[in-house]
């Protein structure tokens, strides 16, 4: 160490920090534990210090002032030439350090002396990481900063905000000088250069700011766009502060706050981040929402969950960021690239003109004079789709005028008029919704929409925040008018351009979840609203009435594709008589689709497509053959039974052969099969019967309706535990059944049918060697069935393991199946259907058919199960312990996997 009289005091003050104790520690004992020592403690205080609401911008310039003091004490463990000096930049040269930040440092020296101060600064280097810190550093002259950051924008905004820590000060000036001279990113290539720097950033998070585990630091509306907006006006104005922007005309008081209030909220939550995970952490992961919703003092309520609570201010917090980076920028390209440059205004109307490609108000008493005009400059844009945006300056008096949005606004005919004006040009119409929401306006003029603005479900099924959920599935109506979606969509691109009025189903999709996190049910008091939407804008009675009918009714057909068993004729008269027309099949037919693509891009495959086409043509035939006229069961089972067996014929199977074969399954086989997989089992039978060993058959579904998904279906002597030994040989393969039917013959044997679908939502293909691999499995597991064997269960994905609601059951007779229905909805976990397969072996049930759904980290599985005799159940008790088992045991596996 160098001695004490050559090792200056570090002259800034830290009260929490006893410099001299410090310095008598270094003569005492092992240089390393004292500065270990050190930092424990201080982190722990700082720690206490956020935990109690401590001004977090303080912490953070304590905290680097606080590491300025240990650096300048390590420096001085050696001894070092004139002509180098330690530099701070990037993040820690504006002061600022989270706990687990990346603690930049810049050595700068003279040419010549990296060589004589190698040892020394090897030393230094090892010192830093021995004692804990997280620095990232780099050794350059002055000429070697000039060279890169000549190129590398990112160097050269690092330099711009350092500061010199100790060591040769005249380095650091030196080197500002140089730049200066040199006139190193003059301001327009700095603004292009850091511009195109965001936009590729954004583009990373998919220029989304509603990202379930958002980025706070990267992702649109993150701290790096507060700090875009620092650096490109602090280089125009050549100033080191936004404060010192003050004054200078570039943002008004409330846009200053704005930014002041984000920053702090968002280093909060950083801090509050890297204190929870105890390392580098910038993503909003599930486990840390939850916990830092905790610390920041967020309860549950009756409708919302802490965590719903503490994301939707983080998300209308980075929306209005967003919104805020958008003007300010537009501000700085027209002061630094546009400065002098001719522009071209081109009138509009008495209240807008067009200035090149933008548009703004012919003057700035607009929205005050005309407040109508607030919706106004929407119509116009979607009108004259060449408008790029709307002017800064414009944007900035739309704000100052919001106020002006009451209820006299709201019930005002002109408003009213103009807003629905926008939904007569659906090409335009999610783009103009979008910047409404952006500016505030929509919210406004909606006061229901701006409650759902930024509110999220804290799951994995809905990826998006309630409003932008809205608006994709709005663009999701619109697109399925293009050309392109007939491909995609064929039934929806039909289906759209025969409605009375598109614009009716649009406004639908705009109110379908309209009242979600007020309790209740959101689709009922949506139709409310809705309703109101219809009086207050003139709707026609009719139209209302329509609107209001379709957000009530809006996740009816899914729940019925997915839920019920569309083979049978009863399900789909019941779905007709609650339909009751094709007007009103189509409308929901579109809104359904749109709403699936738009809750979650993994939630729409082939085989839901193929469930929700399979009931939209069944209700479209009996709607078609009146409802009055509902289809006999026994007329479907002979028509069924004659193109089978019209099919088989042609395969040189006899009548004969097929009425032996068929002899041995009931009525439900035929109703629920296609006579094209009916043929495939009868001939397949027919090959195997002198075989002990069971059948198995693989293959794409052969039924236009349900295609979309692989077909497995296994003939076996009759086990009660057939189901729950494929579906265990499925899940450890990582396939996802979707439907499962489950037959008992009077010979003994069961016919089990499984449509499974890959990883990616895919049927499995036609390669032989997969097949021949999912055979294998299926066959190895099947002549396990009489042994004792543990179920192996594959590891819980992390996502799914933060999701751990308590498994629910619902259980109810019924009529139209003959059979009981028990829903279970329950956290989604490996092996959970063979678990419920166990328990139903043990309860002495038969399953008959099964329908499975998972949506995002639950599953909504609905099994049709009967007693020991066919029938369903009866004993209430029985059904209460069969529920209180599959909870317990459920629970059980999601407790082990979360690791409790």
């Amino acid at each position: 160490m160098a001695s004490d009289s050559s090792t200056p005091y570090f002259t800034r003050p830290l009260f929490f920090f006893d410099q001299s104790r410090f310095r008598n520690a270094l003569t005492e004992k092992p240089v390393i534990t004292v500065f270990k020592d050190a930092i424990t403690a201080a982190n722990a205080q700082f720690d206490v210090r956020f935990r109690e609401g401590e001004d977090i911008r303080a912490l953070i310039h304590e905290r680097a002032l606080f590491v300025d003091c240990l650096l300048h004490y390590a420096w001085y463990e050696f001894d070092w030439p004139q002509g180098i000096s330690l530099e701070a930049v990037g993040g820690y040269g504006r002061c600022e350090l989270h706990p687990h930040s990346d603690i930049d440092l810049l050595i700068l020296l003279n040419e010549g002396l990296e060589e004589q101060c190698r040892d020394n600064l090897e030393r230094f280097l090892t010192l830093l990481w021995d004692i804990g810190l997280e620095i990232g550093h780099s050794v350059r002259s002055v000429d070697q900063c000039l060279e890169i950051a000549r190129t590398d924008i990112t160097v050269a905004t690092n330099l711009m905000e350092s500061r010199t820590l100790v060591g040769d000060a005249s380095m650091r000036e030196r080197l500002g000088q140089l730049a200066e001279a040199e006139k190193l990113w003059p301001a327009d290539e700095f603004f292009k250069a850091k511009f195109e720097e965001q936009h590729q950033r954004h583009e990373k998070y998919k220029n989304s700011e509603y990202n379930l585990e958002p980025n706070i630091k990267n992702a649109p509306g993150g701290l790096r766009d507060i700090q875009m907006i620092a650096w490109v006006a602090k280089r125009f104005f050549q100033v080191r502060t936004l404060k010192q922007l003050d004054g200078k005309g570039f943002f008004t008081e409330e846009e200053f706050t704005l930014l002041q209030n984000g920053e702090e909220f968002l280093w909060r939550v950083r801090y509050g981040l890297h204190m929870i995970a105890g390392r580098p952490e910038d993503r909003l992961l599930f486990d840390h929402q939850r916990e830092l919703a905790k610390l920041f003092g967020y309860q549950d309520n009756d409708e919302n969950l802490a965590v719903e609570q503490f994301m939707h201010k983080y998300y209308r917090l980075v929306m209005s960021l967003r919104e805020l980076n958008d003007v300010l920028l537009q501000f700085l390209y027209e002061a630094i690239l546009q400065r002098g440059v001719k522009r071209t205004v081109t009138p509009i109307n008495e209240r807008f003109q067009r200035r090149d490609d933008y548009i703004e108000v012919a003057h700035i008493y607009v929205f005050e004079e005309s407040p109508s005009a607030m919706l106004e400059i929407f119509l116009l844009m979607a009108q004259n789709p060449d408008i790029r945006g709307v002017r800064a300056s414009t944007i900035r008096l739309m704000r100052e005028n919001r106020h002006l949005i009451d209820e006299s606004f709201r019930s005002d005919e002109r408003n009213t008029q103009l807003f629905l004006q926008l939904f007569s040009y659906p090409d335009q119409l999610v783009e103009n919704l979008k910047r409404m929401n952006r500016y505030g306006v929509l919210g406004l003029y909606l006061p229901e929409f701006g409650r759902v603005t930024g509110q999220m479900q804290h799951d994995l099924f809905h990826i998006y925040t309630v409003d932008a959920h809205t608006l994709l599935l709005v663009q999701n109506l619109c697109n399925f008018l293009l050309p392109q979606a007939r491909e995609d969509y064929p039934v929806a691109w039909h289906v759209m351009r025969r409605l009375p009025k598109v614009e009716t189903v649009l406004l639908a999709g705009l109110y379908h979840d309209i009242a979600k996190g007020r309790g209740g049910d959101h689709s009922v008091l949506g139709a409310v609203d809705a309703e109101e939407f219809g009086i207050r804008h003139n709707l026609s009675p009719r139209e209302t009435r329509l609107i209001s009918w379709l957000v009530e009714k809006h996740l009816l057909m899914s729940a019925v594709s997915q839920k019920q068993d569309i083979s049978d004729p009863d399900v789909i008269h019941s779905f007709a008589l609650t339909v009751g027309d094709q007007m009103h099949l189509d409308y929901l037919y579109a809104l359904t689709v749109a709403d699936i693509n738009a809750t979650n891009p993994d939630l729409w495959n082939t085989w839901r497509a193929s469930l929700m086409r399979t009931l939209y043509l069944e209700t479209k035939r009996a709607l078609r053959r009146g409802l009055e006229n509902p289809i006999d069961k026994q007329d479907w089972i002979e028509e069924t039974q004659q193109a089978a067996l019209a099919r088989l014929n042609r395969h040189n199977v006899t009548t004969d052969q097929a009425l032996e074969v068929w002899e041995d399954v009931d009525d439900e086989y035929f109703l629920r099969e296609s006579f094209l997989d009916i043929a495939w089992h009868t001939e397949a039978i027919l090959l195997h019967q002198q075989s002990d060993q069971p059948l198995i058959l693989i293959q794409e579904t052969s039924s236009r309706e349900l295609e979309g998904a692989t077909q497995i279906f296994v003939r076996s002597k009759g086990r009660d535990n057939v189901f729950t030994a494929i579906a265990t040989a499925l899940d450890q393969m990582n396939l996802s059944i979707q439907d499962a039917r489950i037959y008992n013959s009077k010979s003994g044997f069961t016919l089990d049918t499984f449509f499974v679908l890959n990883q990616n939502g895919e049927p499995l293909g036609t390669d032989p060697a997969v097949l021949t691999r999912i055979h294998d499995a299926l066959v190895q597991e099947l002549r396990l069935l009489d042994e004792d064997q543990d179920v192996a269960i594959r590891r819980t994905p992390r996502r799914l393991k933060h999701f751990t609601r308590p498994t629910r059951t619902i259980i109810r007779n019924d009529i139209l199946s003959g059979c009981t229905l028990l829903e279970v909805i329950s956290p989604d976990r490996p092996g959970l259907l063979a678990c419920i397969g166990h328990i139903f072996i043990d309860f002495g049930l038969h399953l008959q058919n099964a329908k499975i759904a998972t949506l995002g980290e639950r599953v909504e599985d609905i099994f049709f199960i009967t007693d020991s005799e066919g029938n369903p159940l009866s004993d209430p008790q029985l059904c209460q312990r069969l529920q209180a088992e599959i909870c317990r045991q459920l629970d059980d596996r999601v407790d082990q996997a979360a690791g409790y």
